[in-house]
């Protein structure tokens, strides 16, 4: 399925733009290439190149990638996920009007997940509107909070919600629970479940959460990269279940 030209320039600006402009351009290269769902294999050989010079650039084994090169990543990166039917990049495009930057990681499940397996995959313990029984949920999105409250204003938030509002937000980087909080509290759509990053909920947060009837989650996955891990580890199994190939088993409990 094919999306506007118009909608596939803007996403491929900024993409390019992001790289351009990042202190570590190898390290923001891996973060699209990993968003698209894309292996270093796959890019290369449509890049035409070997899987060796991707890692390198990835790894700052190699020195910045050139405009050339930055622009054929992108393209590659987008002509993968045509042949996919377009998936990400209708997804991406919900978040063009403001910083990607905040949005870490975001992902709709191909089945339906369990909070119960949302928790244990992320070291998450419900702290907060306990009463309220959320079953299950259809994606997620890991936000910066700190940076997503510099990029986004008023309506720019509801595109923290990707497909489907039937979803967990995640925050990270959370320096006060009430900032989080209050933007779900001003947002018109209402995510199905919240997480707090590291960041024990405060009193104000955790009042919010019921007040909203929002389950409020803390999860104490050991750091960012390995919340990202264990999500995506979801994802997967997730998508394994839907194509029959694996039975329907929590993750195990992560060690904090």
């Amino acid at each position: 399925m094919s999306v506007s030209p118009g909608l596939r320039e803007v996403l491929a600006r900024r993409i390019a733009g992001e790289i351009i402009l990042s202190s570590k351009p190898g390290a923001t290269m891996r973060k699209w290439r990993e968003l698209f769902a894309v292996s270093q294999m796959s890019l290369s050989e449509t890049m035409m190149l070997s899987s060796s010079v991707v890692s390198d650039y990835e790894s700052g084994r190699r020195k910045s990638p050139g405009a050339k090169f930055i622009r054929r990543f992108v393209l590659s990166l987008l002509q993968i996920d045509e042949q996919k039917g377009s998936r990400f990049i209708r997804e991406f495009a919900k978040l063009t009007s403001s910083p990607s930057m905040a949005v870490v990681d975001l992902r709709e499940f191909p089945i339906p997940v369990r909070v119960e397996y949302l928790c244990k995959a992320i070291g998450g313990e419900v702290v907060a509107c306990k009463e309220k029984y959320v079953k299950e949920i259809n994606g997620y999105t890991v936000i910066d909070s700190r940076k997503a409250i510099e990029a986004y204003s008023g309506s720019e938030y509801l595109q923290l919600f990707g497909a489907t509002t039937e979803r967990a937000l995640i925050f990270t980087n959370v320096e006060s629970g009430l900032i989080p909080m209050m933007i779900v509290r001003v947002s018109s759509l209402k995510p199905r479940v919240v997480v707090f990053h590291r960041t024990q909920p405060d009193a104000e947060a955790m009042r919010i959460a019921e007040y909203e009837q929002i389950p409020l989650i803390y999860s104490t996955s050991p750091s960012v990269e390995q919340l990202v891990k264990s999500l995506r580890k979801l994802y997967r199994i997730a998508l394994r279940v839907k194509l029959g190939k694996k039975r329907v088993r929590p993750p195990p409990k992560i060690s904090a």
